[in-house]
């Protein structure tokens, strides 16, 4: 008898490291668009245990109390894979950027009907069919390396300020408010002040 799938049970990592080549991340995703079950769990188990130590390592303090971290990266996960057919992989790693720009998505979407303000920017958590993430397109897929570690060398602050206003998208009255910051400009000086760091920071791996 065949075991149902099971998105919690599956979901352990089957080898340790980061995303599969390109070539077999394609075969597999062409397998699952196919109907098979096999493939669909092999990408669920090598995605989101990559993805959930990603979230933890980078979600800012007030993000992480939105919701249980590996239940919004599973939910993320089922709901991107549910359309599987309108993502087209264009190079290793294609994937993940995805996965992670709709879990950034999700993120945002979750501040703000938390908080109660009017999301005019509120993004439905499909992202484009190439993969191509707002971020990926400001610092290209090549340097993405060089900026997760730039922005690992950072002060918490700073990577929260970063995080909420590059990836997440939150405008500078939401990050005021989230980070505690006392208007909307001191919001947009501190995040600026931090984006020089990092700027600092990527020229010395240059």
């Amino acid at each position: 008898m065949t075991q149902d799938f099971n998105p919690r049970r599956d979901a352990e990592p089957v080898t340790v490291g980061s995303e599969a080549p390109a070539d077999e991340t394609y075969r597999l995703l062409e397998r699952a668009r196919n109907g098979d079950r096999e493939a669909l769990e092999d990408l669920f188990s090598r995605h989101i245990p990559v993805l959930r130590r990603w979230a933890s390592g980078r979600l800012v303090r007030w993000a992480r109390d939105i919701a249980d971290t590996q239940d919004l990266v599973q939910e993320t996960v089922l709901q991107t894979f549910k359309r599987l057919g309108e993502f087209q992989p264009r190079g290793e790693g294609a994937l993940q950027a995805y996965l992670r720009q709709a879990l950034m998505n999700r993120i945002r979407n979750e501040y703000r009907h938390a908080s109660r303000r009017p999301a005019p920017e509120d993004l439905d958590e499909e992202v484009a069919g190439d993969g191509t993430s707002p971020l990926e397109a400001a610092i290209r897929q090549e340097q993405l390396d060089r900026y997760d570690a730039a922005l690992a060398r950072l002060s918490e602050q700073q990577r929260d300020l970063i995080v909420a206003r590059v990836e997440v998208g939150l405008t500078y009255e939401e990050i005021a408010e989230a980070l505690g910051k006392p208007s909307w400009n001191a919001a947009r000086m501190a995040t600026a002040r931090a984006l020089l760091r990092l700027a600092e920071e990527l020229k010395r791996d240059a």
